[in-house]
């Protein structure tokens, strides 16, 4: 009988996705966050449609924005969710930068970040290193994302923060955007996070509310993030709130206007809508694919429902072309909406005077 391989052999030498991975930490977690599954065996609706199709990554800048993530021990959203986009945002120097390591202690089943109990870790030098990297990338812009850490007393919001601060002393005129946890809908640790010095503050519907679970994590809810994004608009009313829904995962038009709605009564200024793409087999399979035509369609509609803005498309993420909202004009995909251009810019100035 053959002898079982060590996971750390299994880390090293194969790197399947769904297998048992052993962290530099030395704690486990699984790789591309699901196991194996039934969903392995069920198709997406149909082959990937050509506007979903993207360059692939290269150029100096694109090398240059991976050496400084690497050399400074940091981690993107951008490489470990498998984000489309990479290669055009890298290619123009910018990265979103994922704090508190690359182990998420949630398994979302859209997400194709490791899974598992980082048992506490924590990088002591992450602040710094993050606004070091801040500096030579020369953003005057960034975004902060994470995973979420069920397992830290304040589910890393202390951490989370000293990151932001960080940012601030180094790069005092660069503005930070937060795509934060919903750190298990405590209002003082958003608070927290908020009175760290954010233009835009971030937390994920993700769906429609029907389909919250399976496609999320158990621990995490619907209600939950509407009640967090709500508190954040309260707290802190010159920060730009914002959240972001995933199109073709079974939702309808209905559902998809009845969420618009939610986030609107929960003082939601800004809404980012793009197509889901399953990042690995082990994923929930797309549903249906979503046209260009149908996203301008769906920005129509939340524009006139009143967002600031709305940023649609296929390949629209959460953070895409984050830095370009103050724009009003769909990041650069739309002409430019000169109502929509001065209501942001407002917001915006409140949000960097306070």
């Amino acid at each position: 009988m053959s002898e079982t391989p060590n996971p750390i052999t299994i880390h090293r030498q194969r790197t399947v996705s769904g297998s048992k991975i052993i962290t530099p930490q030395g704690t486990s977690a699984v790789l591309d966050g699901m196991k194996h599954n039934p969903l392995a065996e069920v198709p997406d609706v149909s082959g990937k449609p050509d506007w979903l199709r993207v360059r692939v990554p290269n150029g100096a800048r694109y090398q240059e924005v991976m050496d400084i993530v690497r050399g400074h021990k940091l981690h993107t959203v951008c490489s470990e969710s498998k984000c489309p986009n990479i290669a055009e945002c890298w290619g123009r120097g910018t990265a979103t930068l994922m704090l508190m390591g690359s182990v998420c202690t949630r398994a979302c089943k859209f997400c194709s970040v490791n899974t598992g109990n980082p048992r506490g870790w924590l990088d002591p030098q992450e602040p710094a290193n993050v606004a070091e990297a801040v500096a030579l990338m020369g953003l005057k812009y960034v975004v902060l994302t994470s995973v979420d850490r069920d397992d830290l007393p304040d589910f890393g919001a202390g951490h989370y923060a000293a990151c932001i601060r960080a940012i601030h002393e180094r790069m005092p005129e660069t503005a930070v955007e937060a795509l934060t946890p919903d750190f298990q809908g405590r209002h003082d640790l958003v608070a927290q996070v908020l009175d760290a010095g954010l233009a835009t503050y971030a937390q994920n519907l993700e769906t429609v509310r029907r389909l919250t679970h399976p496609v999320r994590d158990p621990r995490a809810g619907y209600e939950r993030t509407l009640d967090v994004l709500k508190f954040a608009k309260r707290h802190a009313p010159q920060v730009i709130s914002k959240t972001s829904l995933m199109l073709g995962l079974g939702e309808t038009d209905d559902e998809i206007e009845q969420a618009m709605d939610d986030m609107r009564a929960a003082d939601v200024d800004v809404v980012t809508l793009g197509q889901y793409m399953r990042p690995t087999r082990n994923h929930l399979p797309v549903q249906r694919f979503i046209s260009p035509d149908e996203f301008a369609r769906y920005r129509e509609m939340a524009l006139a429902k009143g967002f600031v803005e709305v940023v649609s498309g296929p390949l629209v993420r959460s953070s895409y072309r984050a830095e370009q909202v103050l724009e009003g004009n769909n990041v650069g995909l739309d002409p430019a909406n000169p109502a929509v251009l001065q209501s942001l810019r407002e917001a915006a100035t409140t949000a960097m005077r306070c």
